[in-house]
């Protein structure tokens, strides 16, 4: 059974674990990525595929990146802190809350 994503495109979260927040920018239902990328995961947290997986416009203290994570590692993110990844600005304008909603042309 496929659930439905808990975050939305242009919600900021953080993970759960490791120190980094990032933008929503896409959702995939469940796992679409690759077994090797899948397999690099330690085992002792390694998430089960049948849950949604995040697409993010992500940063950590020393980069930006684009991160693939799933459900279960994932917390909004409540700071209200701007994301400094660049590809944000192309694709999202800043809301009043702290979210981001997509500009014109990438509005669904």
């Amino acid at each position: 059974m496929i659930k439905s994503a808990k975050f939305r495109i242009g919600e900021v979260v953080k993970h759960r674990v490791y120190p980094f927040r990032g933008v929503v920018f896409d959702v995939d239902p469940i796992f679409d990525n690759t077994e090797e990328w899948y397999q690099s995961i330690p085992e002792e947290i390694r998430p089960i595929k049948e849950q949604p997986f995040y697409h993010l416009f992500a940063e950590n203290d020393e980069s930006e990146y684009i991160a693939y994570v799933s459900e279960q590692n994932l917390l909004a993110d409540l700071s209200m802190e701007p994301i400094r990844h660049p590809e944000v600005d192309e694709i999202f304008i800043r809301n009043n809350d702290g979210s981001y909603s997509a500009r014109g042309i990438y509005q669904h």
